[in-house]
């Protein structure tokens, strides 16, 4: 018995650390090392967003309102004279925020424009592209679900929006490719209701919302950016 052990301490002993597809790891007593991770899924903080810097100097239109109903935003302005070139896209640039009340603000603020801007909305919309994908970058749970679901109301925000959007589609869809079998765990019951949120389940509603919504070219685009992707 005694002999056994010395022969598996010794054998141990031998034991060398190699890196995969090399020569080293081709060695008898080698022990291969996991790969590093790639931070693939890896959350990238936001810098100060553009929207906030405006807020902070109160140079916009809005502002936070305590009522009996809770926290609220309240407009100084009647909405719908807003510029929208204007207004929207910095909203949009809000949506990376995780802050009270930055987050509050940006994102009710959104839904109130889009709720109100009808024909409005879809000359602005190349210039959502771009807030739309830093936000989804940022690869943070909370940030995703809410820019998720400004981008589904985008799309039913007004006529022709979805179409308008599919040629920009292959600059947001990347996120979703990485994200979408991020499904909802039903078994941890400590999250918050928010951070049980799936990423995945809101990915597959939003794509189909996008296919449906972007006419006939919109299968084809999402397909060819995910191509695991099959409606319901």
């Amino acid at each position: 018995l005694s002999c056994g052990r010395s022969c598996d301490m010794s054998r141990t002993k031998k034991e060398v650390k190699a890196d995969g597809f090399t020569v080293k790891a081709l060695m008898r007593n080698s022990v291969v090392a996991r790969p590093p991770p790639t931070g693939v899924f890896k959350q990238r903080p936001s810098k100060p967003t553009a929207f906030r810097t405006y807020y902070e100097r109160r140079e916009l239109p809005i502002t936070v309102d305590h009522n009996s109903r809770g926290k609220n935003i309240a407009w100084k302005v009647d909405i719908e004279k807003l510029d929208y070139q204007y207004y929207l896209p910095l909203l949009f640039h809000g949506l990376c925020e995780t802050e009270y009340p930055y987050e509050l603000l940006a994102r009710q603020g959104i839904h109130d424009m889009l709720e109100r801007g009808g024909s409005k909305i879809l000359p602005v919309l190349p210039k959502l592209i771009i807030p739309i994908r830093n936000a989804m970058n940022t690869k943070n749970h909370q940030v995703m679900c809410s820019t998720l679901r400004i981008l589904q109301y985008l799309v039913m925000s007004a006529d022709d929006v979805g179409v308008a959007l599919v040629p920009y589609l292959k600059q947001i869809l990347p996120v979703f490719n990485l994200f979408k079998n991020k499904k909802r765990n039903l078994g941890d019951a400590i999250e918050s209701r928010r951070d049980r949120e799936s990423i995945g389940d809101l990915i597959e509603e939003t794509l189909e919302i996008l296919e449906h919504y972007g006419g006939p070219d919109a299968f084809k685009q999402i397909k060819s950016m995910i191509p695991t992707y099959s409606p319901a």
